[in-house]
């Protein structure tokens, strides 16, 4: 789901491969809203672009000959205005370390380059609707908190292919914090991707954002990226005032669905700590996960929402909710949000 902006959005593709910067450039020039102004070779052609061409936005290859991506960061304070930046990484541990250092840096988003050539254009969808979210979606800067208060209701959302842009639009759409805790699992590669999708997601969230950590304390106001490999498990726990809360524990009990961190296990574990007092939302993602923990959310009395097919890349996760007939609301997702913030509200303290 891309955002209308009102002008051009100048885009300057930095990639040593040849190959890669046609892909990249076809895909975006397919974007009747972007323009894609210039290519660049290596670090030293796209300072050198930067300041010929004035783009809003630069794809940037992290590990190229001359000049890296890290180091074409670091070179920022060079310029006036610099462009936003948008990673492509190689899906490698060294790739997710690089992607982590540049998200530090100052980098504004990223995207894990597919293992295949043959799989370059799955990412087309996903790559057009960031660039626009970066033109379209600011930062924020979110007031320091007063006080922790311990999460007496949860909000999970599970995505995959197609959902870091999704989760954009999302957490930007809250006006302000909700009294829950808000515990994401999106499907990504191991290696230090989720903690680079919570670095994103905390400049533009009205709620601070973080990866998971094993034994986090679930707090209201709070969102919690799933680390990728462990399962997000929600335990319960005895506050101080003898009250109930819940914590994070990562497992590393196998893949289900092929996947871990599984969006079932945290939609399943939720519904048995939190019961009626628990939101779960379904964004765009392939194959079934999600569909059986959201199911067991609505028998044990929980809220459940599945974004409408049209705004998802894939319709797997949702439609296999929607197959067993526990989904309440199909919306838009530039409503979700609201809805969320309604129903959480709404729950009897």
């Amino acid at each position: 789901m891309c955002l209308v902006h009102e002008t051009m959005i100048r885009v300057l593709v930095v990639d040593d491969s040849l190959f890669m910067r046609t892909m990249v450039r076809d895909m975006l020039e397919r974007d009747p809203e972007i323009e894609v102004v210039a290519t660049a070779t290596d670090g030293v052609d796209a300072l050198k672009k930067i300041g010929e061409y004035a783009p809003d936005v630069i794809t940037l290859d992290v590990e190229m000959p001359r000049m890296t991506g890290l180091d074409v960061l670091k070179s920022r304070s060079q310029f006036k205005e610099f462009p936003k930046v948008m990673m492509l990484s190689s899906l490698t541990s060294v790739g997710a370390e690089m992607t982590r250092e540049a998200m530090l840096l100052g980098a504004d988003d990223f995207m894990p380059k597919p293992r295949e050539m043959h799989e370059i254009k799955s990412i087309e969808r996903e790559l057009l609707d960031k660039i626009h979210n970066l033109i379209n979606i600011a930062y924020i800067k979110r007031p320091e908190r007063k006080k922790t208060l311990h999460a007496d209701r949860v909000v999970v959302v599970g995505s995959s292919a197609g959902g870091p842009p999704m989760l954009d639009i999302l957490l930007s759409s809250f006006k302000t914090s909700i009294p829950a805790a808000l515990v994401i699992t999106q499907h990504m590669p191991e290696g230090g991707f989720t903690a680079s999708l919570a670095t994103r997601l905390n400049r533009i969230s009205p709620m601070p954002v973080k990866e998971t950590e094993n034994g986090d304390i679930l707090n209201q106001g709070c969102v919690y990226i799933s680390r990728a490999g462990y399962h997000s498990v929600i335990s319960s726990f005895l506050t101080e005032h003898g009250e109930k809360g819940g914590r994070i524990v990562h497992s590393q009990s196998p893949p289900l669905h092929s996947v871990r961190p599984a969006v079932d296990k945290t939609f399943l574990s939720a519904s048995s700590v939190f019961g009626e007092r628990v939101v779960s939302v379904i964004l765009s993602g392939m194959g079934n996960d999600g569909g059986d923990g959201m199911a067991a959310i609505r028998e044990h009395g929980g809220r459940t929402i599945v974004c409408r097919e049209e705004d998802c890349l894939v319709y797997g996760m949702a439609r296999s909710a929607l197959t067993k007939n526990c989904v309440e609301k199909v919306l838009p997702l530039g409503k979700i949000g609201d809805e969320i913030a309604h129903l959480v509200t709404g729950m009897a303290n």
